[in-house]
């Protein structure tokens, strides 16, 4: 176990591909898109439905003459009106088809940002568990360089001094690992927390980091629209449909209405029908006209921001990546020296050629070294997340 407290632990993580698979159709962010998608078809079905007719009841004269053809006979007309949608439907049910497709557009953009995050996770937990793989190691070093020390100590060839050095380098491995050990307990709650598992995992499978991942499965020429970018733009268009619906509010209301009457004192009935229609007189809707306008306004801002942003960010991830390839190159050669360097320094103390301060500051070096390489494979996995992010493709999926 990796900490001591009871914790109810999940299995290792399946690889990356395998994880990414089982969860972005099920993950809570990708589900509440799929929520709104649904409840934007629903406005959109809504959109279409025309309004309902009203029935009406007309009494006059009542208590009146009951004498046929009176002035003052009672009446009853019954009427039904049916309002006409002629000039608001077509803009309503455009806007709904709008916010379809800036719901659908921003699910797609959040199917990428979850790859990209779940991705960031998974490395991030592979580099905190080859990190505490290289605490243990360092761990085991310092132990070794320990019992050296205490026997040359007590053969009489090295002062006390060194056994006192050799366990302050042991104290300080531990304390190593120990840090280690919770960095890696808290990526590994993160990734599965992102994965939807509700135990944390106890480790993950190499996939990420090692040196066979191919920049080519999210490297190449951008083959579409930006996620960020078309979700402005679907976002845009759906406010400028809502403008549309708002000027058609201003057009009257007309209704049609039909009906019959029925004369009191008599057995005699008339149809009758007529017209309605709102007068624009005090409210003309000027107001949310406005308003609408000004949310389009910000909208055409927003796209044009999100399109430099999306240009920024690709030419950013592609230097990022072209210095973290140097970089891994670098470090991986600086790791290879300082493990040799290390193993020559071991013979050289065995011999009695080499101090103890110097093994132990070789030591630390190699561990340094070693502590780069993780980062660099991890910067370059960075780098290709944040390009597959702009370009809309799922980082190390299958798009």
């Amino acid at each position: 176990m990796l900490v001591s407290a009871p914790v109810a632990w999940a299995d290792t993580a399946p690889s990356y591909a395998e994880l990414l698979s089982r969860s972005i159709e099920n993950a809570p962010a990708l589900l509440e898109q799929v929520a709104n998608v649904r409840a934007a078809q629903g406005d959109a079905r809504q959109a279409r439905a025309w309004p309902n007719p009203s029935i009406g009841a007309d009494f006059e004269n009542i208590g009146g003459s009951s004498v046929s053809n009176s002035p003052s006979t009672p009446q009853t007309t019954f009427t039904v009106t049916q309002p006409l949608d002629v000039f608001k439907r077509g803009p309503r049910i455009a806007a709904g088809n709008a916010g379809i497709v800036a719901a659908q557009a921003r699910g797609a953009q959040a199917k990428v940002e979850y790859a990209a995050q779940l991705a960031l996770a998974y490395a991030t937990s592979e580099a905190m568990q080859q990190r505490l793989q290289l605490a243990d190691e360092d761990v085991g070093r310092a132990r070794e360089d320990l019992r050296a020390a205490n026997a040359l100590v007590d053969a009489g060839k090295e002062a006390k001094l060194r056994s006192v050095q050799a366990q302050a380098s042991v104290s300080s491995a531990v304390a190593s690992r120990e840090a280690a050990l919770s960095n890696l307990a808290e990526a590994l709650a993160n990734l599965s927390a992102l994965a939807g598992v509700p135990s944390p995992y106890t480790g993950v499978t190499p996939s990420l980091l090692t040196p066979d991942v191919q920049a080519a499965r999210v490297m190449g020429p951008s083959d579409g629209t930006p996620p960020a970018v078309a979700a402005a733009q679907a976002e845009r268009d759906a406010v400028d449909a809502q403008v549309r619906v708002e000027r058609s509010k201003a057009i009257p209301d007309i209704g049609l209405s039909g009906g019959v009457r029925r004369f009191g004192g008599s057995d005699e009935t008339g149809f009758v029908v007529g017209v309605t229609s709102r007068i624009p007189l005090f409210d003309r809707n000027g107001g949310a006209i406005a308003a609408t306008e000004a949310r389009r306004d910000a909208a055409d801002q927003r796209l044009a921001a999100a399109r430099l942003s999306s240009q920024a960010a690709r030419n950013i991830a592609l230097t990022q990546i072209t210095s973290s390839q140097a970089r891994l190159k670098a470090t991986t050669e600086g790791e290879a020296a300082a493990q040799e360097a290390y193993r020559l320094s071991r013979i050289g103390y065995d011999s009695g050629k080499t101090p103890l301060i110097e093994v132990l500051t070789i030591r630390r070096a190699l561990l340094d070294a070693r502590a780069l390489t993780i980062d660099a494979r991890l910067a370059r996995v960075s780098a290709l997340v944040a390009l597959a992010r702009v370009d809309g493709r799922l980082a190390f999926g299958d798009n």
